[in-house]
């Protein structure tokens, strides 16, 4: 199947507060990097924002993108990651598994092909002055996790499915999921994978559960069954509900506030994280406090992918403001050491606690109060663990080989305490 490669897609967005899109401007393939320019249109409005700043600031003209990317990053947080893109591949060529690997297309395929109903509030058209959504057909739960495990497992997808498929194509991340909406609540389905070793499902939801008891801002989730199997329910924080309709909250993730590209990511750190919320969020000192309560957690609960597109901060065209935390999602441990995505200080991405002491000046914390704040999540995930694994419905089995692995592996606590015991 051939697929046309457009040279230019129009942006659309939602100002706050609104509840229908306006066009902000068009992106323009020049060879291998694309340009933006708003839409004379929108800068006459009034209540125009900058999608970001200092990426795109309102101005007249075409803006290339900063330095070495191809892509303001702005725009780029809106395209969907791999499991988004595999659901295109297979949709639009019919290659299944491996057969669809060495398949790619242009980002603007991608912007044009995945669902309507992406993270933050842009969108992408190919016209400037008509919008049409895509995606949003009616599917059930079980519904999503079979066209999830037909991705997956490369076999033809129901036809039936098709506009739920386009739905759930524009969000990103590397695993299985989909986009659902239920009884007023706008929500993320993530399935269980066939190349799980570990219920990673499970795992997250226990994670995540955990985090909402140390008192972190973090998405409620659920576990549910589909087809037999675990799914995790994440409730979306990019949606809000008015009494006119559903308004959209303005997101960017970590990489773009840092202005690095994906492929020069491996050196950010959390430092240059707070460095940024100290200068440009609200509520800075609650938000740095906030950041390394997740730092702490994602290393007692074994989550390192804690890379910068898993931190994300609200835009209202002036300010950030942190996210409620997501991806908090436990990895599988294959060695007793492990690293964290993300440097936590002076060079240093060991996933232990001591580490984390090291890094307490950055957050603003004098030592003795990022040692209460470890204090603290160790005591919580002590206390409630069993509780937590309960509502999991965690066999006793699989809580034994989760504790000391996933959570609280010994390794975490080298330098800092001897290890409790989590039962």
């Amino acid at each position: 199947m051939m697929i046309s490669e457009p040279r230019e897609v129009f942006v659309w967005t939602w100002l706050p507060g609104e509840v229908e899109p306006v066009v902000a401007g068009r992106i323009v393939a020049e060879g291998t990097r694309y340009d933006f320019a708003y839409g004379r249109s929108y800068l006459a409005r009034e209540n125009a924002i900058p999608l970001y700043l200092p990426e795109l600031p309102l101005q007249t003209g075409v803006q290339a993108p900063f330095g070495p990317l191809d892509m303001a990053n702005c725009l780029r947080d809106g395209l969907p990651d791999r499991w988004g893109r595999r659901v295109i591949i297979n949709r639009l060529t019919g290659r299944k598994g491996a057969d669809a690997a060495d398949v790619e297309f242009s980002d603007l395929v991608y912007m044009l092909e995945s669902g309507s109903d992406r993270i933050g509030a842009l969108d992408f058209q190919a016209s400037a002055t008509e919008y049409v959504a895509r995606g949003g057909g009616t599917a059930t739960l079980d519904d999503l996790a079979e066209f999830a495990g037909n991705v997956e497992a490369g076999k033809p997808v129901p036809a039936q499915l098709a506009q739920a498929i386009l739905h759930g194509s524009s969000i990103g991340g590397a695993r299985p999921k989909a986009l659902l909406d239920d009884d007023g609540r706008k929500l993320i389905v993530k399935f269980s994978a066939s190349n799980d070793v570990i219920s990673m499902v499970k795992a997250e939801f226990i994670a995540m559960r955990l985090a909402a008891r140390i008192g972190v801002n973090v998405a409620p989730v659920e576990l549910v069954q589909a087809l037999g199997k675990d799914a995790l329910i994440v409730e979306r924080f990019d949606r809000v509900p008015s009494a006119r309709g559903w308004t959209r909250r303005a997101m960017v993730s970590a990489l773009t506030i840092l202005g690095e590209s994906e492929m020069s990511a491996h050196h950010l750190s959390y430092g240059e994280l707070a460095d940024q919320i100290r200068a440009r969020f609200t509520r800075p000192k609650e938000s740095l406090r906030e950041l390394f309560l997740r730092l702490v957690l994602n290393i007692l609960v074994g989550n390192t992918d804690d890379h910068a597109r898993n931190h994300a901060a609200f835009w209202d065209g002036d300010m950030l403001t942190l996210t409620p935390a997501y991806d908090i999602a436990p990895q599988v441990r294959a060695t007793h050491e492990a690293n964290q995505a993300m440097i936590i200080a002076n060079g240093d991405r060991r996933a232990r606690l001591e580490t984390c002491l090291n890094a307490a000046e950055k957050f603003l914390l004098r030592d003795s109060e990022a040692r209460d704040m470890i204090i603290h999540v160790v005591d919580v995930i002590c206390r409630d663990w069993m509780d937590i694994c309960d509502e999991a419905r965690l066999p006793d089995v699989e809580r034994r080989a989760f504790a000391g692995r996933q959570f609280f592996n010994a390794y975490a606590f080298e330098g800092f305490r001897p290890v409790p015991t989590l039962e």
